[in-house]
C-alpha cells in the first residue's frame, strides 16, 4: 500500500454556485443539503474521502460568501474564514459565465493573501453551449490568481469530477490519516436529520419563508426492530408562516415529512418514524441565544 497523505481544502464560493453539489459528488454520498436557493448550507460542514491510494482529502465546505443582513448571516460569514484558517489548500467554485461578484472578488483577494494552493472549479458546464465563452471565462478569472489547476465540472451530471478529484490528490503531503478511513463526515445524526428537512422546506416553500427555518431534533431512537423514531420541531418566525408550513389540512407538513422521510432512510440504511410540529420563535435569525441553541454559531 502507498504511503498515507492527506490534505485539509476548503472549497469556497459565492453563494450558490454549488459547493455542496460538488463535495457530494466527490465523495458519493450526500452529507450536505443542496437547494436552488441561495445560502442553503448554514455552517461549516466537513466531508472525508480516503481513496485506494491512501489519501485522504478532508473537506470544509463553507456557507456562499454575501453580505450579512442578520446575525445568523454574519456568522454564516465567520464561518467561511474560520473554514478557510489552517487548511493546506482552497477549492474556489464559480459559474461558467456573468462578472465575478465582489464577494468572489474578495474569496480571491483571501487566497492570495493566504498564498494558499488552489483549484478553480468552473461549475455548471452543463450549461454551456458555446466552449468559446468557457474558455474567455477560465482566461479572465486565471489571470487574477495563480491556481494549481482549472478544471470544468458539472456537479448536475458528474462530468470532469473524476478530474477534479485528481487534481485535489495532488495537493495532498506525506501525513498520517487524522481520521479514521470509513470517516465520512463530522456531522451528528441529529444535525444531518434536521439539514435533510430544512432541505426539503427550502425546495417546497417560495422567497423568504425557509431562510427564517430552523430545525431542532427533539428525539432520535432505535427500536428493538430497527425501526429509528425521530421527532423535530421545526421553527419559523412569523405565526402566517406557521400556516403556510403546515398548509390546508396539514397537506404541505406531510409532504415536508415524506420527502425528508425518504431522504433520512436511505442515508441511515433503516425505516424512519418521522413526526415533524412546527412552532413560532419570532426574530430567531437576531437573536443570540436562540441561534446557539440551534447550533449555528
Amino acid at each position: 500500500m502507498n504511503d498515507p497523505k492527506t490534505a485539509f481544502i476548503a472549497i469556497v464560493g459565492k453563494a450558490n454556485v454549488g459547493k455542496s453539489s460538488i463535495l457530494n459528488r466527490l465523495l458519493g454520498q450526500k452529507i450536505a443539503i443542496v437547494s436552488p436557493k441561495p445560502q442553503t448550507t448554514r455552517t461549516r460542514i466537513m466531508g472525508v474521502l480516503t481513496t485506494e491510494d491512501n489519501i485522504q482529502l478532508v473537506f470544509t465546505d463553507t456557507p456562499g460568501f454575501h453580505k450579512p443582513k442578520t446575525k445568523l448571516g454574519e456568522k454564516m460569514i465567520k464561518a467561511v474564514s474560520d473554514g478557510m484558517d489552517g487548511v493546506d489548500a482552497c477549492l474556489l467554485v464559480v459559474e461558467p459565465d456573468g462578472k465575478l461578484n465582489a464577494a468572489e472578488t474578495e474569496l480571491i483577494e483571501k487566497i492570495k493573501k493566504g498564498k494558499y494552493p488552489a483549484i478553480l472549479a468552473i461549475n455548471k458546464t452543463d450549461t454551456v453551449r458555446e466552449k468559446e465563452k468557457l474558455m474567455l471565462r477560465i482566461a479572465e478569472i486565471s489571470a487574477l490568481y495563480d491556481f494549481d489547476a482549472v478544471v470544468p465540472v458539472s456537479a448536475q451530471t458528474g462530468d470532469g469530477i473524476d478530474a477534479l478529484l485528481d487534481e485535489l490528490k495532488k495537493l495532498s503531503v506525506d501525513s498520517e490519516h487524522f481520521f479514521p478511513d470509513d470517516t465520512l463526515t463530522d456531522q451528528p445524526e441529529r444535525v444531518l436529520a434536521g439539514e435533510l428537512i430544512r432541505e426539503k422546506m427550502l425546495r417546497l416553500l417560495d422567497k423568504e419563508i425557509p431562510h427564517g427555518i430552523a430545525i431542532g431534533i427533539e428525539k432520535m431512537s432505535e427500536r428493538d426492530n430497527g425501526i429509528m423514531d425521530i421527532e423535530a420541531v421545526i421553527y419559523c418566525e412569523r405565526e402566517s408562516h406557521k400556516g403556510i408550513i403546515i398548509g390546508k389540512g396539514g397537506k404541505m407538513l406531510k409532504e415536508i415529512s415524506t420527502r425528508a422521510r425518504r431522504d433520512m432512510e436511505n442515508f441511515f440504511g433503516c425505516k424512519i418514524n418521522l413526526k415533524c410540529w412546527v412552532k413560532v420563535k419570532e426574530g430567531w435569525r437576531n437573536r443570540e441565544g436562540l441561534i446557539h441553541n440551534f447550533g449555528l454559531d
